[in-house]
């Protein structure tokens, strides 16, 4: 992850390692936007590190304190997604499971959640 350089935006780059198939990466970005607007990630490009390709996508930086756990699962609870076991969620009614939703991937600021980082999986039913 890089600051940009206009200081409100962060670059990250993803080479889709926890995905089996780059359509699973995008299919988790659009969910992402969809339900969290105001950490969108918007595509800026694509790149070949070392053999490996990355997607390069920017993201609003969001300066705030940790989340506190309890406050990430009553608002994921109230948004239809039960706590499966640690920090990952599912929706039945989607058929979404959201992994890693710990103090570190989401912020808390003036009594808001930012999810800066969510991995989204398209469950079959």
């Amino acid at each position: 992850m890089y600051l940009a350089a206009d200081y409100r935006n962060v670059i990250k780059v993803n080479d889709a390692v926890y995905y089996a198939t780059w359509l699973e990466y995008f299919d988790s970005v659009l969910i992402h936007n969809l339900l969290f607007p105001d950490t969108a990630y918007s595509l800026l490009g694509f790149m070949k590190i070392n053999n490996t390709f990355f997607i390069a996508v920017q993201q609003p930086f969001i300066q705030g304190a940790s989340a506190d756990l309890s406050d990430i699962n009553m608002l994921l609870t109230y948004n239809g997604f039960s706590n499966i076991k640690r920090q990952d969620y599912f929706n039945d009614e989607f058929g979404l499971l959201l992994e890693d939703m710990h103090d570190e991937n989401v912020i808390a600021k003036e009594n808001s959640l930012f999810f800066i980082d969510t991995v989204f999986y398209i469950l079959k039913r």
